[in-house]
């Protein structure tokens, strides 16, 4: 119970590497918050040498000097690593596929280290939680908000409570998540694969709040092919293996930390016993199948067929009956029967604690804002408009919807539309916006069904979207899927679709259990890791000089991380 040691002092004069707060500033001013060009910091420097008295000179002579001493900082810095993969298996005696004979990188930074110097840092300390625990109120009522304050947690922790070595130890589960982004918007072809790292044991708001408590750990790499073998089932295979190997390479270094406790020193000055575990995993829909392993069209957590995905009482998918059904059956009756992809194992499968099919989050952006609202409730009510009175009337009234959409009223929270939702590009925050007017300008321009569905739609996505829960929350939630199920269905009674077995509107029957084991699911949404993006993405690749642009942007988020350290130390 001794208090922790003092943090080492540096006199308040202190900036080094830099000279004083003034060329401080400067350098986080003109690198990372304006982001200037290295011919534009020149010409700065020059203007500042011209119009400063003779006794005086600029923070900086250039742009190279100023780059030199940003590399020098010492807080922050942890080192870009690189391996490759090749294929390894059978090659035809003629024509090789050029894919077979690439060589495919994967940077990453240390993902422990990351996490080591957040939980150095002080200024989360008061943002996260230690052990996991159950909260109830007064009224005996749960309440589920932080990833600690679900069952996941509390069961990992019984899990490795069993080793008495570990009694004490801190539970350290980390939050990834990864998304293909592209950066070239004219071709479309530049994409990179960004990896990122949270602590599970931030709370929501502050990993949502931009407070760096999300960290880019890598970048994985894209395998691309000419048309010939695009679709070579030998060619996904790779692909698919190459992700998993990928993955497993990078977190390798936690395997022993996640049965054995090590030593960690927190931001308030103590050191605690932490063991690691692998958390939920950030994912859209196609990245959730592939980290799971199980064929497009199926659910990745539970062995709905694709034609009923909805069907009550579906048993769960876990890492043990694949593990069975693999062992007993054939790949074709595995694809076909299962949806399982007989030869990837996923790269959970690596580590103690972890199946991944238990850890694949909620993502309120995809599944919920642009997947069942965008692409499939405004779709069908085009369509159905267009069925029922024809392509011309249909535009009429489409019309008249967008001019109740534009007219909706000024106020705080609400986001005009001058065109009505007649744009062309959707991004997640014009769906959002856009969700809360939608519904008054249906009303009597389509049949009351379908204002019901949307109704009970809106009401299962504004409480999912809320920051804490409790179990009549839950009951509230099943309600409303229940009548969204219900009335959805006008929508194959008239003929406007054929199925309504869609695996992003699936998704809905998962969030009840998912809020009781991982809390509220807007902590664990891919609109964090898609916001990020921008920061460490798009940012540095404009920044870059587009010619092998991946090294460039690795030393920009090197040196933008470096700068925020900095000023936090400072």
């Amino acid at each position: 119970d001794a208090p922790p040691s003092p943090p080492p002092q540096r006199p308040p004069t202190d900036f080094f590497p830099f000279n004083d707060q003034l060329q401080f500033e400067t350098a986080d001013l003109l690198f990372r918050r304006t982001q200037m060009s290295g011919g534009h910091i020149d010409l700065l420097c020059k203007i500042w040498e011209c119009m400063m008295p003779s006794n005086t000179s600029s923070p900086f002579p250039d742009h190279k000097t100023m780059y030199r001493t940003i590399d020098a900082i010492e807080v922050g810095n942890i080192p870009w690593q690189s391996f490759n993969i090749t294929y390894q298996g059978p090659r035809p005696s003629n024509h090789v596929p050029p894919w077979m004979k690439a060589e495919y990188d994967v940077w990453f930074r240390d993902p422990r280290e990351i996490l080591k110097q957040m939980l150095a840092r002080p200024d989360l300390q008061e943002h996260i939680d230690l052990t996991p625990y159950r909260d109830y109120d007064d009224s005996d009522m749960r309440h589920y908000e932080n990833l600690l304050s679900g069952d996941w947690a509390w069961d990992q922790a019984d899990q490795i409570s069993e080793d008495p070595d570990n009694h004490g130890a801190t539970f350290i589960p980390f939050v990834l998540g990864s998304d293909k982004t592209t950066v070239s918007v004219a071709t479309g072809h530049t994409e990179y694969y960004p990896l990122y790292i949270s602590l599970g044991n931030v709370h929501n708001n502050t990993r949502r709040a931009h407070q760096d408590a999300l960290a880019l750990a890598g970048f994985l790499s894209v395998p691309k092919t000419n048309k010939t073998y695009n679709a070579d089932p030998q060619f996904r295979h790779f692909r698919r293996q190459l992700y998993h190997c990928s993955l497993a390479t990078i977190f390798d270094v936690f395997k022993a930390g996640m049965t054995k406790y090590e030593v960690v020193r927190f931001g308030d000055g103590y050191h605690r016993r932490v063991i690691w575990g692998i958390g939920p995993y950030i994912a859209d829909y196609p990245e959730q199948v592939l980290l799971a392993g199980v064929v497009q069209g199926w659910c990745p957590r539970c062995l709905a067929y694709p034609e009923n995905l909805d069907a009550d009482d579906t048993l769960l998918r876990c890492r043990e009956h694949n593990d069975a059904l693999v062992e007993d059956f054939h790949p074709v009756m595995l694809w076909d029967s299962y949806g399982i992809i007989a030869n990837v194992v996923p790269f959970t499968n690596d580590f103690p604690r972890a199946d991944i099919h238990e850890l694949l989050a909620p993502d309120i952006l995809h599944q919920l804002i642009k997947g069942t609202f965008k692409d499939h409730l405004v779709e069908w009510v085009g369509k159905y408009l267009a069925d029922v009175h024809g392509k011309t009337e249909a535009k009429k009234i489409m019309d008249d919807i967008d001019r109740r959409i534009a007219v909706a009223a000024p106020f705080p929270g609400l986001r005009r539309f001058p065109e009505g939702r007649d744009f062309k590009q959707w991004t997640g925050d014009d769906s959002k916006a856009l969700m809360k007017v939608y519904l008054p300008a249906l009303e009597g321009r389509v049949p009351d069904d379908v204002v019901k569905a949307f109704r009970a739609f809106l009401e299962f996505c504004y409480l999912v979207r809320r920051n804490a829960l409790t179990d009549k929350d839950l009951v509230d939630i099943q309600d409303a899927l229940d009548r969204f199920h219900h009335y959805r269905t006008f929508f194959t009674e008239a003929g406007t679709i054929t199925s309504i077995s869609l695996p992003r509107q699936h998704s809905m029957t998962h969030y009840r259990w998912l809020i009781q084991q991982f809390g509220s699911p807007n902590g664990l949404c891919s609109s964090i890791t898609e916001s990020k993006h921008i920061e460490a993405v798009k940012e540095p690749w404009r920044r870059s000089s587009r010619f092998n642009a991946l090294g460039q942007m690795l030393v920009t988020n090197q040196r933008l991380d470096k700068l925020k350290a900095c000023r936090r130390n400072f």
